[in-house]
């Protein structure tokens, strides 16, 4: 099987929206197991030889960051988001959906503005060369690829709003 043909079996998406959700995956993936690599040295170096690793605390908070935000794209393209369903029984499908709608335009413009106000802090945070305690990495870089991401997510919520809308109507009408 070649990879294109694997691709287009494991992925929904079309267009460049599926090379970008492997991309967004791989990185997750990738970072995820370099965590699990460093996790297990730092282990066996701490309780067999006496010397963990040093930085292995700054590492996976910093790997935790990339692995959650590089799939946060990817997560709300799909609207895989966790849902609560509380007042599902008691209010009509018509108002769900205008919901649903109201709740997408609002985190849809909550991650742009926010993200803009992440970036102007990965900049400062730069310019102080504000750097982790024990390896001395730049914070300010990791600070900023959040932002990056959570700019790319906010545009993926706006383009999940805008094809929410169009399937169906606000008043639950499929057009």
């Amino acid at each position: 099987m070649s990879f294109i043909s694997w691709l287009d079996a494991n992925y929904e998406e079309r267009g460049p929206m599926k090379w970008l959700a492997f991309f967004f995956e791989l990185i997750a993936a990738s970072t995820l197991f370099a965590l699990m690599v460093l996790t297990c040295f730092d282990v066996v170096g701490r309780y067999f030889f006496s010397q963990p690793i040093l930085g292995t605390t700054e590492l996976t908070e910093i790997g935790l960051a990339i692995v959650i935000f590089s799939v946060m794209p990817v997560v709300t393209w799909r609207g895989a988001h966790i849902v609560v369903d509380l007042i599902d029984i008691f209010v009509k499908h018509s108002v769900l959906r205008l919901l649903s709608l109201l709740s997408s335009a609002v985190i849809a413009s909550s991650l742009y503005f926010v993200s803009f106000r992440i970036w102007d802090l990965g900049a400062r945070m730069i310019r102080r060369n504000i750097t982790t305690d024990f390896l001395y990495l730049e914070v300010g870089f990791f600070v900023q690829y959040i932002a990056i991401l959570s700019w790319i997510t906010g545009i993926s919520a706006l383009l999940y709003f805008v094809l929410s809308a169009r399937k169906s109507s606000p008043l639950g009408e499929v057009k």
